[in-house]
């Protein structure tokens, strides 16, 4: 017989399912006081195995959430500075040559702005304004027409450069950038295309100055400025391109006011004759 003790030890939440299947050897048995302590514990076992089993269900539940929801997309948006492209560029560089194709496919839309600020730097020099002038205008023109990078003839394309110069080139502008990019990083987004077209043809206009300046070191400002807007091109800075296009308006003004000034000048040394 059992007594009154054991049967309130004997609670549903034990049962006699948890006496089946933990020992075969406790079924048909007749229980006595002794055997209390026994069922106390197996009492405890089950409330324990409750309370696991129930973390284990509310654990397997969430990590199934977790895995059906979907991971968000890398944001594509993501700004890269100009000098963390330029030094991979540098660390991805072939050993001996590279191509301008292959500059050109890595710089991807960053090849227009890299470019003419490089061939605007170079339009400052007094000797050589006239060559990087005329260069400038090809992707002035190309901007323009919409390309997504440079086109160049397929036989300069292919042409291997010496590596070594476009590391030395690379390791000189990185520095410049990272203190520029202080001061200098995305602001007022702007349509990507529009805002290509239009420093295009900014670029190209004042490459005319640039070209057929008559003074002196008068290319000096108009390439500073093409310096800017390519500047504000690459790193996506609306505030900064919006300063560089005022600048281009003053200095394309200051140059159609001195040939207007020319052009009467002109008219006034004929009435002479």
């Amino acid at each position: 017989m059992v007594c009154s003790r054991c049967l309130s030890l004997l609670t549903p939440a034990v049962g006699v399912r948890r006496l089946a299947g933990q020992s075969t050897a406790w079924a048909g048995r007749r229980f006595s006081c002794g055997d209390a302590p026994k069922l106390t514990q197996l009492k405890s076992n089950a409330s324990t195995d409750s309370r696991a089993a129930s973390f284990r269900s509310k654990a397997l539940r969430k990590n199934a959430r977790f895995r059906a929801s979907p991971k968000p997309p890398p944001d594509a948006s993501v700004f890269i500075p100009t000098s963390v492209v330029l030094q991979r560029l540098h660390d991805e560089a072939p050993a001996g040559h590279f191509t301008l194709g292959w500059l050109m496919g890595s710089l991807r839309k960053r090849s227009f702005g890299i470019i003419m600020l490089l061939l605007a730097v170079v339009a400052m020099a007094p000797g050589v304004c006239l060559v990087a002038g005329l260069l400038l205008m090809i992707p002035a023109f190309q901007m323009i027409a919409g390309h997504s990078v440079p086109v160049f003839p397929h036989r300069i394309s292919i042409r291997p450069l010496p590596t070594r110069h476009l590391a030395a080139l690379v390791q000189r502008a990185v520095p410049v950038l990272r203190y520029l990019e202080k001061t200098i990083h995305p602001r007022w987004p702007t349509p990507l295309e529009a805002t290509k077209r239009l420093v295009g043809t900014v670029v190209a206009i004042l490459n005319v100055i640039v070209i057929f300046a008559p003074v002196p070191l008068s290319n000096v400002v108009p390439a500073l400025v093409i310096a800017l807007i390519s500047l504000a091109y690459l790193e996506e800075d609306g505030v900064l391109l919006s300063i560089a296009l005022v600048a281009a308006a003053i200095v394309l003004a200051v140059a159609a006011a001195a040939v207007w000034g020319t052009v009467l000048g002109a008219k006034w040394i004929g009435g002479f004759w």
